[in-house]
């Protein structure tokens, strides 16, 4: 299972629970080593952890772009 989790809010986004599916569908592969070291997480049970910004955390970083300098700030 493919878990999206907002990197700012922790809010889940959505899930794959597809177990068939390829890094490439993702599109995994188009991220750098250090990329997929800030992004996905792979957990010991299978399941894999993909941070992303969710809606409401992009709209308040794009309105409130001094924020993204905070070690976390949307909590």
């Amino acid at each position: 299972m493919i878990k999206y989790i907002c990197r700012h809010c922790h809010t889940f986004v959505g899930e794959i629970n597809q177990r068939a599916i390829t890094e490439q569908q993702l599109g995994f592969h188009f991220l750098t080593p250090d990329e997929r070291r800030d992004i996905i997480s792979y957990n010991t049970n299978g399941d894999v952890t993909v941070r992303v910004v969710c809606d409401y955390c992009h709209e308040a970083l794009e309105a409130n772009p001094e924020l993204s300098l905070l070690a976390s700030p949307l909590q």
